[in-house]
């Protein structure tokens, strides 16, 4: 096969190696992981307003496609609880108090836009925007994600009914409704919870997920739980999915919502790809996980599939069970469509309250208390930007949240970058070494009429002038005919930066100073030949230009000193 075939079919870097004896490792991976995925997808269906085929349907559809065009050996795809609260926030707003058909095609039409943007942003070769959101950012989104999610689940586990609104509205209506709780299925919600936490403690190999849906279903089965008020699932479709078309008319109205669980989907997607890739495995490359997880999306929207993406937890577990290729998501991907033929009657007997204790479970793992500590001992500014991705989701919504994200992580790489260091040097005695003059170093040499300058970072509009500003404040600092521009912190010069540059350098000359510059590199060294500041200045190290200064520019006699 030729090495654009291959390119195209990460597949082929595994298929062609394949081991016997990574068959059974495969097998046994993604069985068990079939036992997380297909409840926690099923539940995450339900946090999206959709029936509870549609989380088998994102196990079977995306899962099988992805295999065959991923580069992550281990990786789980299906759907998340970020996308899944995404997905129906979107939902509800172009279809509110829809029936589950009309549900059923916006959701479709969803996850077709995410999956053709994810397509689109690969062809554009877009892979970088995996990072686009900080990672304090996505902590404080994350954690406000979680919240949300937990305060939506709650009437679930409470057995209590009310329309659904902004977070405010929600926590109002529960504590209206505290009066008519529903003590048998708050025990069901509770027990569901308890056991989850139990095994996670003292049997974590076990598949908690699958065992707590078991335990409900027998007990919901024997003791007629919905006879004294516990709400079940219902009967749940058996057999393939039937093809779904999307809505057109609904992309105008659906494409912004599309744009941010695109951008989630793959952040996570390749952030768990990085995560859990070995050592020997090829790398990861970002821009054919966007085409992976975009033809993935598309395929399963046909499907009735929702939105997917890679999923932590779930990959997690795919690699710890021995996982060695994406036969293993084979697998889990069979499995669910075993599920559908076989088991999907049995499943109607699932009390509400256990699928929104599965999810509050897995939920609250997305609010990590002790990466907000770390964050605040670090870096006190990026804690506030944290708080404030946080408050985005809580106070203005899960899609709005997203912008919020996208915006702080824009301000907060602005305000990194607009106030760049700017150091005066000096040699440290008896070596060609130069450092950053300082207290702590008393006996750093420094040369009569020379001041050494080190500006360190991208030099571009929004920073020139705090770069010049900083410059004139060092200048005052001693006397001097000569002023040195060591550039090798500088890795990129834009022109906004350069023509403030050729301003400072004709001011300098006008007041009777020399400016000379030291180690650019090679991009920025062909912006400054081009310029009028010329290529005569330019040395190719700081050693070199303090030389050409002594043996110029220097008066003999402070030499001889």
């Amino acid at each position: 096969m030729s090495s654009g075939w291959k390119h195209f079919w990460p597949a082929w870097s595994w298929l062609s190696i394949y081991k016997k004896d990574w068959l059974r490792l495969d097998i046994v991976a993604g069985c068990t992981t079939a036992a997380v995925v297909i409840p926690k997808a099923m539940a995450y269906a339900t946090i999206a307003g959709l029936p509870l085929q549609v989380g088998l349907y994102t196990v079977f559809v995306p899962m099988l496609i992805y295999t065959f065009f991923g580069t992550s050996r281990p990786m789980s795809m299906s759907t998340t609880t970020t996308i899944a609260i995404l997905t129906g926030a979107a939902l509800a707003e172009v279809a509110p108090n829809a029936d589950p058909s009309t549900l059923m095609t916006a959701s479709v039409t969803l996850a077709l836009m995410v999956g053709l943007l994810l397509i689109v942003a690969s062809i554009l070769r877009l892979g970088f925007t995996a990072n686009f959101i900080s990672e304090p950012v996505l902590t404080g989104f994350k954690a406000g994600i979680g919240v949300v999610i937990i305060i939506d689940q709650l009437p679930k586990i409470l057995g209590v009914h009310f329309d659904k609104g902004g977070f405010s509205h929600n926590i109002g209506e529960i504590i209206r409704s505290l009066p008519h709780l529903s003590v048998a299925t708050i025990a069901v919600g509770i027990g569901t919870i308890v056991l989850l936490g139990l095994m996670e403690k003292f049997r974590p190999k076990w598949p908690a997920p699958i065992v707590a849906v078991g335990v409900a279903i027998l007990l919901a089965a024997q003791f007629g739980l919905d006879k004294v008020g516990v709400e079940l699932v219902g009967a749940i479709p058996t057999g393939l999915p039937s093809l779904y078309w999307p809505n057109l008319a609904l992309m105008e109205v659906l494409w912004p919502a599309a744009a941010g669980i695109a951008l989630m989907s793959f952040a996570e997607t390749a952030a768990v790809a990085r995560a859990f890739s070995k050592t020997g495995e090829p790398f990861i490359r970002p821009n054919v996980e966007l085409f992976a997880t975009g033809i993935a999306n598309v395929g399963g929207a046909f499907f009735g599939a929702m939105s997917a993406g890679g999923g932590t937890s779930q990959t997690a577990v795919n690699r710890m069970a021995g996982a060695m290729t994406q036969v293993s998501a084979v697998v889990t991907s069979l499995a669910a469509l075993l599920t559908m033929f076989i088991f999907a009657p049995y499943l109607g007997y699932m009390p509400q309250a256990t699928l929104a204790g599965i999810v509050i479970v897995y939920s609250v793992g997305l609010i990590e208390i002790p990466d907000f500590v770390q964050i605040l001992r670090i870096r006190r500014t990026e804690f506030l930007w944290a708080l404030a991705a946080f408050a985005g989701v809580i106070l203005l919504g899960t899609l709005q949240g997203i912008l919020v994200a996208i915006i702080v992580s824009v301000v907060a790489l602005a305000s990194q970058t607009a106030n760049p260091p700017v150091n005066l040097l000096g040699r440290i005695r008896g070596t060609n070494g130069f450092r950053p003059l300082s207290p702590e170093f008393p006996d750093d040499e420094t040369f009569p009429g020379l001041l050494i300058v080190r500006p360190e970072g991208r030099m571009y509009f929004l920073n020139a002038e705090y770069v010049a500003e900083k410059i004139r404040a060092l200048r005052h600092t001693a006397p001097h005919s000569v002023l040195l521009l060591d550039l090798r912190g500088v890795f990129d010069l834009e022109y906004s930066a350069l023509k403030m540059m050729i301003e400072g350098e004709r001011q300098l000359r006008e007041s009777g100073t020399r400016l000379i510059i030291a180690a650019p590199n090679a991009e920025v060294r062909a912006v400054l030949t081009h310029s009028t500041l010329g290529s005569e200045r330019l040395f190719d190290s700081l050693e070199e230009a303090v030389n050409h200064y002594l043996a110029k520019f220097l008066p003999k006699s402070a030499t001889e000193e």
